[in-house]
């Protein structure tokens, strides 16, 4: 067992003796004792501890804790407004039973309305709901949040490995595309609201790269402004972000020419939803809905578009979902053949194309989700990622 896992089992067992034995119970200050040491265990390192606690899965880092898949304690702490536990330096005992007891006051009190109270947390410690700003952004006021500054280059960094491995050994690393998008869900989620954040594109050659993350955060962010589950939102994510990774096969030169294409490129680059279907569903069983996905995601709703299907059949809930985020972020992006369209001008596109096109009820959501979100613009890819 990890030592975040072993702290935060402690942790959780430190807060369910403190509800059963009053103060200076033995019980009471051995369970908290132990408690402590993992903690002080956990800070050696001298690295700060950071907790994320999202749907069902617990997040140290930047790393799942897959030992607490459906640990009964993250959705409570999340229900109580802590999404995120920050330790910036390392606490005393006394301290650390303070928190203890103030996050012991929000999970009872978290069915109350606690906007008006006010509770003394140990410094160096911050939790709540994760929230982002604008990077350079500094905030007239201390925040209440738990802040999460956002760059995205990690994770852009990520997908452009992700790309590299596809490219040279033919399979999509799993486990690194679902990290991307479990982060990516992360920055997502504001109080109280979606927050999107979404690359702004800097060079031509990193568009696949900064397609691929925006798709992926608002598919995602429609997938759950519609009801589904947060194990579905995720596979949602993981279809947007790979939703384009036939286009590994693309040469470059094709992909940013800024003329039309000749027949024979548009040829090419319509192969890319087949490729994509192929590499994908050929690495693992999990990613089949992602392999639909990529097959899927520029077939209309009217049957138009490509690949032509051999047999009249609805796409996936899915696909049309995400050809409405695709199409809406390839118009708000600049490319070489003309400038990036305004959101309001690319929603006139689909709500224009509702019926025919898109599916009218997902062009819905999805302004209802702009409407009712931030979208965040935050730093390009770094300088020399590719695709």
């Amino acid at each position: 067992m990890s030592e975040p896992v072993r702290f935060l089992n402690s942790f959780a067992h430190g807060l369910s003796v403190m509800t059963l034995y009053p103060e200076g119970h033995p019980s009471r200050d051995t369970a908290i004792d132990a408690a402590y040491r993992e903690l002080s265990d956990l800070t050696a390192s001298g690295q700060p501890p950071v907790f994320t606690f999202l749907g069902g899965d617990v997040i140290y880092g930047r790393q799942s804790l897959r030992e607490l898949k459906e640990w009964s304690w993250g959705p409570r702490l999340a229900a109580a407004g802590i999404q995120r536990l920050e330790f910036e330096r390392r606490l005393n005992r006394d301290e650390f039973e303070s928190l203890l007891q103030e996050i012991l006051a929000r999970l009872t009190l978290s069915l109350i309305d606690t906007s008006e109270q006010r509770f003394t947390r140990p410094l160096g410690v911050r939790f709540g709901t994760v929230g982002i700003r604008d990077q350079g952004e500094e905030p007239a006021e201390p925040l209440a949040i738990a802040t999460l500054d956002v760059t995205l280059d990690e994770e852009a960094g990520m997908l452009a490995w992700l790309h590299d491995e596809v490219r040279s050994r033919g399979s999509v690393p799993l486990v690194e595309a679902e990290t991307v998008v479990r982060s990516l869900a992360v920055a997502m989620h504001s109080e109280g609201n979606i927050v999107l954040p979404l690359l702004q594109l800097k060079e031509f050659d990193q568009y696949t790269t900064t397609h691929s993350l925006n798709v992926s955060v608002l598919a995602m962010g429609v997938a759950e402004s519609v009801g589904c589950t947060p194990a579905e939102v995720r596979t949602i994510g993981v279809a947007g972000l790979l939703h384009d990774i036939g286009k590994i096969r693309v040469p470059l030169e094709v992909l940013t020419k800024p003329g039309k294409l000749t027949p024979a490129e548009r040829q090419l680059m319509n192969r890319h939803p087949v490729d994509g279907a192929k590499t994908i569903i050929k690495t693992d069983a999990d990613l089949q809905l992602a392999a639909v996905v990529a097959y899927e995601h520029h077939v209309m709703l009217n049957g138009g578009g490509y690949p032509t299907f051999h047999y009249d059949r609805d796409c996936t809930l899915a696909s049309r979902l995400v050809h409405v985020c695709d199409v809406y972020d390839a118009l708000c992006t600049r490319r070489p053949y003309r400038e990036a369209w305004t959101s309001d001008a690319a929603v006139k596109y689909l709500e224009e194309r509702s019926g025919i096109e898109f599916d009218r009820e997902l062009v819905v959501a999805f302004t209802r989700m702009l409407g009712a979100s931030r979208a965040t613009t935050v730093q390009s890819v770094p300088q020399g990622s590719v695709q």
